[in-house]
């Protein structure tokens, strides 16, 4: 297909090393990394910090890298499991010349599995940095095609701060967090302040990610007992829990909100990835609906803007190519704040990706095209 040239995936991939962690954590702490082991049934598994990761049974190590397959086979390792370009910077850059692409702007795998277990500051701090260090110098020969973004820790805001300003100093273009807290306390609480005021300073954006979420971030613990039918309960509790994936990312997002942070920081710059956009304008709808008319909650948050203005002075969102609604809401919420992104090489999204983008932007209009393809993602990132 003709490409309109510029267009970057804003959202991309690799499947990092599988013994990224052990090479790459300081001496004293090797011992406690991201590792792959077997049981007795030959089937892999993933240990973390010396204990079996727990969200993910053996035999699911060869999911992360099947694309359009439905059933992949359990006794597939990791490392059988990866696709052309998910691995090799060179094969990336390749591929994105296949695909016509000029840039990927790329997020981790296997790094977004630790943060719903490790709640140890200095290793939550280690995690991040080994996986930085790694995804600066996996890009950095790319000629500017492959974007580093770096992982963040919210178990230490500090040491967060250091991080990123190192990751940037490294090369990576702006950060990332996950949409829960080891802490418990809200991503926009003002305890976060030092992180958002050193993103502002630094000039990077910073995003929210979905990734791997402890049992008491689970959609699954409104109900008991859910299953029935012809399918079985894990069948049935899998689809659900992937079917309100994005709650969690919409209640971490709304803390920006709840707690004024964007009017404390307007140089922020904040996304939400991963978790499609055509929900978005009715959710900013619901937020200035509730600002007008809850004047004494609203001076308390201290919003002095209604929230779709702090959004589209300060937020961007990515649409997944498959969806069908967000196309009609780019112009109305603002075309400057829309991305897309490819999730490659991840099952939980078709293949025929950039056959869906070419009807994603055909309803829209050259110049918002043009900004949703890869000028939006361009500026953002500071890309030439």
């Amino acid at each position: 297909m003709a490409r309109e040239p510029g267009t970057i995936d804003a959202d991309g991939h690799v499947l990092e090393p599988h013994d990224l962690w052990q090479s790459h954590l300081e001496a004293p702490l090797r011992e406690r990394a991201l590792r792959f082991a077997r049981n007795d049934r030959r089937l892999e598994y993933i240990e973390i910090d010396g204990r079996p990761f727990p969200h993910m049974p053996a035999g699911m190590t060869g999911l992360f890298g099947v694309m359009g397959v439905e059933s992949p086979d359990p006794t597939r390792a990791y490392a059988d499991s990866i696709p052309f370009g998910a691995s090799d910077p060179a094969e990336r850059v390749e591929l994105l010349e296949r695909e016509k692409l000029a840039r990927a702007v790329l997020y981790p795998t296997l790094g977004l599995l630790w943060d719903s277990v490790v709640e140890d500051p200095q290793l939550a701090d280690a995690f991040a940095r080994a996986y930085n260090r790694w995804i600066a110098d996996f890009c950095r020969g790319s000629g500017g095609r492959l974007v580093p973004i770096a992982h963040l820790s919210l178990c230490d805001v500090e040491l967060a701060c250091r991080e990123l300003e190192r990751a940037v100093a490294d090369g990576c273009r702006g950060a990332f967090v996950v949409p829960f807290t080891s802490t418990r306390i809200p991503h926009g609480h003002p305890h976060h302040d030092p992180l958002w005021a050193r993103a502002q300073d630094l000039g990077v954006p910073v995003a929210l990610h979905p990734a791997m979420e402890p049992e008491r971030c689970s959609p699954l613990t409104r109900f008991d007992g859910l299953g029935g039918g012809s399918a079985t309960p894990d069948a049935v509790r899998s689809w659900y829990s992937m079917a309100l994936s994005r709650q969690g990312m919409q209640q971490a997002f709304a803390t920006f909100f709840a707690y004024g942070t964007f009017e404390r920081f307007p140089g922020l710059r904040l996304g939400v990835l991963e978790s499609g956009a055509g929900w978005i304008g009715a959710f900013l709808d619901k937020l200035d609906a509730i600002t007008e008319a809850g004047m004494a909650v609203s001076h308390a948050t201290g919003l002095k803007l209604p929230p779709s203005e702090y959004f589209r002075r300060q937020c961007f969102i990515s649409a997944d190519p498959d969806e069908t609604a967000a196309p009609r809401v780019v112009d109305h919420v603002g075309a400057h704040c829309f991305l897309w992104a490819s999730d490659f090489p991840h099952g939980d999204h078709p293949a025929n990706y950039l056959e869906n983008l070419e009807s994603f932007v055909a309803p829209l209009e050259h110049d918002t095209r043009s900004a949703v393809l890869g000028a939006n993602v361009a500026r953002l990132y500071g890309l030439d």
